[in-house]
């Protein structure tokens, strides 16, 4: 398989043909080989219209969904990032190619530690990967707050407050908030005065955000 070819074909037909138009992003989603962030199986599916899944129960998301998301948060390359949910490193991937420096935070280990081999793999050294595998309680990253852009990529019950916390002014926080069945894909900005201003974008699905600001872990 060309994945070259394969990778033009998902920016054209599922990502610009879709909406997306911020040029760093589209730029990114060419760069950035999605194929070596799933399992060798899956390698062949990787540039498809949907999500798949990376082992752990967790799930990449489809290519479409990583564009958008990371154009909501309008990113110019100067900015400081914090992703909750590193799952494959794909989305993280994106971001450390269209920011200046990257704070993931990834509950399951093996997930983490086979992300941080793609990135290194990719030179992509502008990223920190946190495990945070106490039943993700700790769901920002305070020492390294504030940050100019979040992103979470589980859904929540209701927007985080540590999150918009740790938002820098002008932030920007893009999250799916809904229950475990759907979501709807918030963009929240924080502005000088510390209010926030809402807009949905999408209806969607992710896995959970598991932890004291999203669902318990079930064992």
């Amino acid at each position: 398989m060309n994945f070259d070819i394969a990778r033009k074909k998902m920016v054209q037909e599922q990502i610009i043909a879709n909406g997306v138009s911020d040029r760093r992003v589209i730029e990114a989603m060419l760069k950035i080989p999605r194929h070596i962030f799933v399992e060798e199986a899956m390698a062949a599916r990787a540039y498809s219209d949907s999500a798949l899944p990376i082992g752990e129960r967790q799930t990449i998301s489809q290519p479409f969904m990583v564009a958008l998301m990371s154009e909501l948060l309008s990113l110019t390359g100067s900015e400081k990032v914090l992703e909750i949910g590193t799952g494959s490193g794909y989305q993280t991937a994106i971001l450390a190619t269209l920011a200046d420096r990257v704070f993931t935070l990834e509950r399951i280990r093996p997930l983490a530690l086979r992300a941080r081999k793609c990135l290194d793999s990719l030179a992509l050294f502008n990223v920190r990967i946190r495990i945070n595998d106490d039943d993700g309680n700790r769901i920002g990253w305070d020492e390294e707050a504030p940050f100019d852009a979040i992103i979470a990529t589980a859904g929540a019950p209701e927007i985080p407050e540590i999150l918009t916390e740790q938002l820098a002014v002008n932030g920007r926080l893009v999250i799916p908030v809904g229950d475990e069945n759907g979501q709807s894909l918030l963009k929240i900005v924080k502005d000088p005065d510390g209010n926030l201003q809402v807009t949905e974008s999408v209806k969607c699905r992710f896995v959970p955000l598991i932890g004291r600001n999203g669902w318990q872990l079930e064992h």
